[in-house]
């Protein structure tokens, strides 16, 4: 067993992926910027697009992105939905998102190929 190396290093400050992270964070996030990476949305359109969250935690999660600007919410009238859309800076997570679907895409293929 090697042994455990000893410096003495300053604590590192958060890393920017953490930071990321804890400002996208938050269960089904990644599928709302998904979905909505395609255009602006309805709330039953995205509970349609991502069928296994509640309605509840989509509510806070919208309700969340919308607070930190990364998505936008307009109300077109009292009779017809809000309608959800990405902003400038939501946009900006979407080479991510796009990447992560990549990945997930490729490991699925590997799994039915096996």
């Amino acid at each position: 067993m090697q042994p455990i190396r000893r410096k003495n290093r300053t604590p590192h400050p958060l890393c920017p992926l953490s930071d990321c992270m804890a400002f996208i964070g938050g269960a089904w996030t990644p599928n709302i910027l998904w979905s909505l990476s395609f255009g602006s949305r309805r709330f039953s359109e995205l509970r349609a697009d991502i069928p296994l969250v509640s309605a509840k935690v989509l509510t806070q999660r919208l309700r969340e992105l919308e607070d930190r600007g990364i998505l936008s919410r307009t109300v077109t009238g009292t009779s017809v939905p809000s309608e959800y859309a990405l902003t400038p800076l939501g946009q900006e997570f979407m080479p991510v998102i796009q990447a992560i679907a990549a990945v997930g895409q490729r490991l699925r293929d590997a799994s039915a190929a096996s």
